[in-house]
């Protein structure tokens, strides 16, 4: 196998084509500046709440409000996004953000705002996000030409990065020059961008059928999923992988009690995961693109697992940061190659519906691998909830490995995003067939 699952290309890479056309350039820019504002908002409200109670149990509540609506709303907004404009509904999700930027803004210029708004707006905004992610999501395909779509995948996920490792950033430096109101006034003026730049976008018509909104075509994306090993596969890795190595929680106790490294050295162990992951990003986009994306896929969960059991063992803060930062590259490569595979392997006509699936594994594992992380490490020790943590996440490796062997096998030729839409009926058929077949070979 040659690097991170790659073929030898027919012809030579173009590691910007896809942003060589200007609907995707307006796509990436406002891609950037909504994950730049999203990040931005999540550490304003988590500094302004925590600024006013002093309670750790208030951050984790606001953690809480930001997953409750993705549980059911998530789906129903993939289904939407299959059936309306998907362009349309990513607007005036983020418009619906806009609003509550402006509602923080307003009250905390003229004073502290009740938590009980703050609480309210973050509420607000996560059902908003449970509209606004999947339609986003799936109109990717329809900004770009066919022949540049899995080298657009790659350049907006490293976008999507830039955004999120900027966004913390700019909010604390804009909290430490003028206060938290500053902040969510940058917001409002990121999202508003965001905003222009999507009505400037003319995105091709969606393909295939449209479904009516309905509880079985929820059902659909949902079965869609789970007949086929190849997205099954990819999200179980990647929901488990973070629910049992995360190590983010945990960051202060290592920091504090376990390096003696203090807030400065907190801060460059937080920041390490997250240039990782950026480097990561830029050089998946140079490369030729994954051909195998199921491999890398297993690859980038294997490292993430060693990295996380060296990072639990560390008691030297230089290995410890380089351990994190392969943590952070593992995780980028995980992220790029699961939202390769879902987005080749779905058709057209039920990318919304499987997007949301894709977020529900996405929101619970980093909810849930922040609260099993805190709950491990109270029962036993913050070094055990990591090690375990980290071979937990190579012993679900193992298992989906063996288990799923459509995963890797899995080849960017087999891509159905462009090719000809069956009826859903048809792709369920084929799918069990496949797996039929499968076992009977095995």
């Amino acid at each position: 196998m040659s690097q991170l699952g790659t073929d030898a290309p027919s012809a030579k890479h173009d590691p910007v084509a896809a942003l060589r056309q200007r609907s995707f350039q307006l796509y990436s820019v406002s891609r950037v500046m909504f994950a730049v504002a999203s990040t931005l908002l999540t550490a304003a409200i988590a500094w302004q709440v925590y600024a006013s109670s002093g309670s750790a149990l208030d951050l984790g509540l606001l953690g809480l409000a930001r997953f409750l609506p993705s549980l059911g709303l998530g789906l129903v907004g993939g289904a939407l996004a299959d059936r309306y404009d998907r362009k349309r509904i990513a607007i005036a999700g983020q418009a619906a953000v806009l609003g509550c930027a402006v509602v923080l803004f307003a009250f905390t210029s003229k004073g502290k705002p009740n938590e009980l708004l703050i609480y309210g707006m973050v509420l607000l905004v996560a059902v908003a996000s449970a509209f606004e992610w999947p339609a986003r999501q799936a109109l990717l395909v329809s900004v770009v030409k066919p022949e540049t779509f899995q080298n657009a995948i790659t350049v907006s996920s490293t976008v999507q990065q830039l955004g999120f490792v900027t966004g913390p950033a700019l909010a604390g430096g804009l909290i430490e020059l003028s206060g938290v109101g500053l902040a969510y006034f940058a917001l409002c003026i990121l999202v508003l961008c965001s905003i222009v730049s999507l009505i400037a976008l003319h995105p091709r018509p969606m393909d295939g059928p449209k479904r009516a909104v309905s509880i079985e075509a929820i059902k659909e994306g949902v079965a869609f999923v789970f007949r086929r090993q190849v997205l099954l596969g990819a999200m179980t890795l990647d929901l488990f992988a973070v629910v049992f190595g995360g190590a983010t929680a945990l960051l202060p106790i290592y920091a504090k009690d376990i390096l003696h490294a203090g807030p400065a050295g907190y801060g460059l162990l937080s920041g390490s995961l997250d240039f990782g992951a950026l480097l990561m990003s830029i050089a998946l986009v140079a490369l030729p693109p994954v051909q195998r994306p199921g491999r890398a896929l297993i690859g980038a969960v294997f490292g993430f697992g060693v990295g996380t059991v060296i990072f639990g063992l560390s008691r030297n803060f230089g290995l410890s940061l380089l351990a994190y930062m392969l943590i952070g590259i593992a995780d980028q490569v995980s992220v790029v190659m699961r939202t390769t595979t879902v987005q080749l392997a779905t058709p057209d006509e039920l990318r919304g519906r499987v997007s949301s699936v894709n977020s529900l594994f996405v929101g619970a594992s980093n909810q849930v691998g922040q609260m099993e992380s805190g709950f491990v490490a109270a029962a036993t020790s913050a070094t055990f909830a990591v090690v375990s943590g980290g071979i937990g996440a190579l012993a679900v490796l193992g298992i989906v490995g063996t288990a799923m062997p459509e995963l890797r096998r899995y080849h960017t030729s087999n891509a159905i995003a462009f090719s000809s839409v069956p009826t859903t009926a048809e792709l369920v058929l084929e799918a069990v067939e496949e797996e039929e077949s499968s076992a009977a070979a095995g």
